[in-house]
């Protein structure tokens, strides 16, 4: 059966933190914070359980790690609070974060606090609902943000050490290629050809810069009324790397599989002529010309990297049904996209010569 992605993801549903113990801890731990306390879990979010806290005076959002076993290096909940932390001094839109807690006494987890910000989530990257002239406007300013993040200087900053941007897609490669395995539940042989050649065919570093890891527009919070990004959402995997890695991991919305239940990563597929939609050579100019670029050398293998990677990453959420500690009801659904995903990656390595 197909789900409707807005409605399936959008809202809160119960909780399932212990209210008390949280309460009394942030009372000692964040300015004005004072109770009585309400929490309900987002519906959306596959990888870090996310929750709304709500007091008489303010709401909070708390994103914590996932429960019992877990893949090395994920859910690092730690580094999404100090990037954000960072790029909040720099003016770039995020919610501001408030509190980490790397004590798993509390509420089970490590966690982070950080304020509420209120808008809208578009979980179809078509953007259902809006006029083409504020779909384009939303565009536009996604392209703004991502641009704007890739012309951000780390060491001013001060996340010179955030991350090594030398190698960055040889390493996503390894490293993902490393949790795929450790996730596999079945033989893709899509999988294996990319593991293979992927790492003889990495593009040279387009540069050293933050890169979000995730950036689409499901990850953002767009403004009550205005078509616009008011805060980038999900730091968990952010680092130092290559910038055109990341834009491209955006680009990937144009090209992406149509997941048969809806529970997948949405898709521009079939709505590329919606009023207002940019045309991805477009989309592409844009962003060349607000970081003074002239283009994109080896678009194809970035492409196949990139679903690659996503491929994996779901292959990890797979793996996490399978020990039963996933996040998201709809998990399972969303992981049957692997091999969708995959076959999408070897269809752009053969554009490059594989």
């Amino acid at each position: 059966m197909r789900i409707d992605r807005q409605q399936a993801f959008s809202g809160t549903t119960a909780s399932d933190i212990d209210a008390t113990a949280l309460e009394a801890y942030l009372a000692q731990h964040i300015d004005g914070f004072a109770g009585p306390l309400t929490l309900a879990r987002f519906k959306g979010g596959q990888s870090n359980p996310t929750y709304k806290l709500t007091t008489p005076h303010r709401s909070y959002v708390l994103r914590r790690k996932p429960l019992g076993k877990l893949l090395p290096s994920a859910h690092a909940i730690e580094r999404e609070y100090r990037v954000t932390e960072a790029l909040t001094g720099a003016g770039f839109p995020v919610a501001r974060p408030l509190h980490l807690c790397a004590d798993d006494n509390i509420i089970g987890a490590p966690f982070y606090v950080m304020e509420h910000a209120e808008g809208r989530v578009f979980w179809e990257p078509h953007a259902p609902g809006l006029s083409g002239a504020d779909r384009a406007a939303l565009f536009d300013s996604l392209n703004t943000t991502i641009a704007q993040l890739h012309g951000l200087d780390p060491v001013a900053l001060g996340l010179s050490d955030f991350g090594k941007p030398q190698g960055y897609v040889a390493r996503q490669i390894k490293r993902w290629s490393e949790q795929y395995r450790a996730s596999e539940t079945e033989t893709s042989p899509e999988m294996d050809q990319l593991i293979a050649w992927l790492p003889g065919v990495c593009p040279a570093d387009s540069g050293g810069t933050i890169v979000h890891g995730d950036f689409r527009l499901d990850n953002c919070i767009i403004h009550p009324s205005e078509p616009r990004v008011i805060a980038v959402l999900d730091w968990e995997l952010s680092t130092l790397g290559d910038p055109l890695a990341d834009f491209t991991y955006h680009l990937m919305q144009w090209f992406m599989p149509v997941s048969e239940t809806g529970a997948g990563v949405g898709s521009l597929l079939g709505h590329e002529r919606d009023p207002g939609v940019s045309a991805v050579e477009d989309y592409i100019a844009d962003y060349c010309r607000r970081t003074g670029r002239s283009g994109i050398p080896d678009l194809p293998v970035y492409m196949a990297y990139n679903f690659f990677r996503l491929a994996a990453i779901l292959q990890g959420i797979l793996g996490r049904v399978r020990d039963g500690t996933a996040a998201n009801a709809d998990a399972a659904a969303m992981a049957r996209q692997v091999r969708p995903l995959a076959e999408t990656a070897w269809s752009f390595a053969r554009k490059a010569g594989a």
